[in-house]
């Protein structure tokens, strides 16, 4: 198995570190703009496989995408990240010319690979790799459910002081200030959260989790790396190991939950094929609305995007 990972910042390079230490491809390769940027990451990377013992092929090209042919999996981090003050929106024109010349080149080498896309504003740089592959939905597919219920778990872990292994939980909707979290789907151990846990604090996780980026962004002065890293391994790791494992993942509706054309995030099975079935819940009114303004927000952005001038 073969995965490209475009774009050696710290969410790349992160991911690519993830998947070389769990050994979950034979050789994953990290392409990069910047002149020996992903070849110093990748040797480095390389370089600790004696201590953590492991045998996954780390390399690192400049702009070379003759050297990620036959990828099975390609995860593209490419674009700007946020400074503060900055919304996701705000990066949409610059990342979305970023996010189509990746594509393209990646296609152009890998025309059956699966697409994750971790680049932000993610539900929409979702829709730009989907229009340039011009790939079947299934294999194109943006990472943001995994890290927003990552961090959904551990606030639910800190406050309960209980091990984040048994927490299990569903978010929905866009990445950013509109997602979804779901209590009602949230469990520990078993257990629905709502028993354990006070309502006032409960809304109050929700809130901190819905500006769980922009919270580290005002800390750090850019965006995190270590949680998105590893959830985008996360996903890799599902479809090169064929798991079957039920995440939330942006991909295109196509009449589920009654929304056509809109990504968004959604409970799905993820395998060797890519995305297996996308996992239709039965929302109440409450949850179906907050998914109907979320789906709202996310269109809003694409119709940024439709309306950009091509070469932008």
């Amino acid at each position: 198995m073969k995965v490209t990972v475009v774009g050696a910042g710290n969410v790349g390079a992160t991911c690519a570190d993830v998947l070389a230490y769990r050994e979950i491809a034979n050789e994953v390769v990290l392409v990069d703009i910047k002149e020996g940027f992903a070849e110093g990451k990748a040797l480095d990377i390389w370089q600790k496989s004696p201590i953590n013992l492991y045998d996954t092929r780390t390399v690192g090209v400049t702009n070379d995408y003759t050297r990620t042919a036959n990828s099975d999996v390609v995860v593209i981090t490419s674009g700007l990240p946020r400074k503060p003050g900055m919304t996701r929106d705000d990066l949409i024109s610059t990342n979305a010319g970023i996010v189509r010349s990746v594509t393209e080149n990646v296609i152009k080498h890998s025309p059956e690979a699966i697409i994750i896309v971790v680049s932000n504003p993610l539900d929409v740089m979702t829709y730009q790799a989907h229009l340039t592959s011009k790939l079947p939905r299934t294999k194109v597919m943006g990472m943001a459910g995994i890290l927003d219920t990552a961090r959904y778990r551990a606030f639910l872990a800190e406050e309960l002081n209980v091990s984040p292994k048994d927490i299990q939980a569903v978010l929905m909707g866009g990445h950013g200030d509109t997602m979804v979290p779901l209590p009602r789907y949230t469990t520990v151990g078993g257990i629905p959260v709502t028993e354990l846990i006070d309502p006032a604090k409960l809304d109050a996780i929700v809130d901190r989790t819905k500006n769980g980026g922009g919270e580290l962004v005002k800390l750090m002065g850019t965006s995190a790396w270590y949680a998105p890293g590893s959830a985008a391994a996360q996903m890799v790791e599902a479809i090169v190991r064929d798991q079957k494992r039920v995440f939330p993942v942006c991909i295109k509706l196509e009449g589920e939950y009654g929304i056509d054309g809109t990504y968004l995030g959604v409970p799905v099975v993820l395998g060797k094929n890519g995305i297996e079935k996308v996992i239709e819940l039965q929302l109440n009114e409450d949850e179906m609305a907050l998914l109907r303004a979320s789906e709202k927000a996310v269109r809003e952005v694409m119709d940024v995007l439709d309306n950009m001038p091509t070469e932008a």
